[in-house]
């Protein structure tokens, strides 16, 4: 099990049936300071252990998980309206973009980590989706001694509109996930379609279980970074796709010095007046400031075991997808 001491809840869209899930050892995590005494690598592991960055702010580890939390629950139900506003909408095509780099193929098994209010998902569901019934119209047509009533008949007969295709949402807030199934219910998706209270540093998911890994805009917010990304390489398959949608270092010193002052002066002004919450919009403008560059992220990806790791750099580096694969 990749963390066996997780328990989550398993509520599958249109089959009817719920699973918990439970069990025993924790992973540890990795620690590496090569070329360093033994005192000060003590010392270093007993700093790191119990302080850590909430924003700009230091804070002791345990109390992280915590204020993240306090933080999207706050946020969860003006998510999108803000999200829409401080990104002028660009956000949605970042998601695009990550979908058409994730390519996903008939049967595909998704994993898409704190993505509580859907949006990657949906555009999972949709996609494969499109692309399974653009094949099955093929296959018909070519099929030239049916009738049309056959061909139509034998349409409507396919019980699995997605070819075997399924995604499972996994989020450690409740509220965020409560969004999420309600925007589910409200566009219609319902076949293909799992919510999973859990954490992404012990995933509750078995070992080699989905053929891709995505989490979008979530990754900084996690307490151990390294953790939560050896968690995504155990429950990928060999061969397993890791994608990562995060903002990033902007290179420009121009476009930089433009994007901090929107994000500190504009964003937690529009999080006050939409939101009624200045402070979480703080943080978020905070988290961003302390993600490690793209280069430095990339090594974090090769450090917890994934090959073959790229990045690219959208709208002049604001924000960059990583791409990684499990052998």
């Amino acid at each position: 099990m990749a963390a066996p001491k997780s328990c989550a809840l398993w509520s599958y869209c249109g089959r009817g049936w719920s699973q918990a899930m439970r069990g025993g050892q924790l992973l540890g995590l990795r620690s590496f300071w090569p070329g360093t005494p033994l005192s000060a690598r003590l010392s270093s592991q007993e700093k790191s252990a119990t302080e850590t960055h909430f924003g700009f702010e230091i804070v002791p580890e345990e109390e992280k998980g915590g204020k993240v939390y306090q933080v999207f629950e706050s946020v969860a139900k003006k998510y999108d309206v803000m999200n829409d506003m401080m990104s002028l909408g660009i956000h949605r095509v970042w998601r695009d973009l990550l979908l058409w780099k994730m390519r996903p193929l008939p049967g595909t098994q998704l994993l898409d980590v704190a993505g509580g209010t859907g949006d990657i998902a949906f555009r999972f569901l949709n996609y494969v989706q499109s692309h399974h019934q653009s094949k099955q119209k093929r296959q018909l047509r070519a099929q030239q001694n049916l009738s049309w009533e056959e061909i139509a008949k034998k349409y409507q007969n396919e019980e699995d509109s997605l070819g075997g295709s399924r995604v499972v949402v996994c989020d450690i807030n409740k509220e965020m996930l409560k969004v999420g199934k309600q925007k589910a219910l409200a566009e219609g998706y319902r076949a293909g379609l799992a919510w999973v209270l859990g954490d992404a540093e012990e995933l509750p998911f078995d070992d080699d279980k989905f053929d891709i890994y995505t989490i979008a805009f979530g990754i900084r917010n996690v307490t151990h970074i390294d953790q939560a990304l050896q968690e995504a390489h155990q429950v990928l398959k060999p061969g397993g796709q890791f994608l990562c949608l995060e903002f990033s270092q902007v290179n420009n010193p121009l476009i930089s010095r433009l994007y901090d002052l929107y994000s500190f002066q504009v964003i937690p002004v529009l999080g006050e007046v939409i939101a009624g919450d200045w402070k979480s919009y703080q943080y978020l403008v905070e988290s961003i400031q302390r993600f490690p560059s793209q280069e430095e992220f990339k090594e974090m990806i090769e450090d917890a075991g994934f090959h073959k790791v790229t990045y690219e750099s959208l709208t002049s580096g604001i924000v960059a997808i990583h791409s990684g694969f499990k052998l």
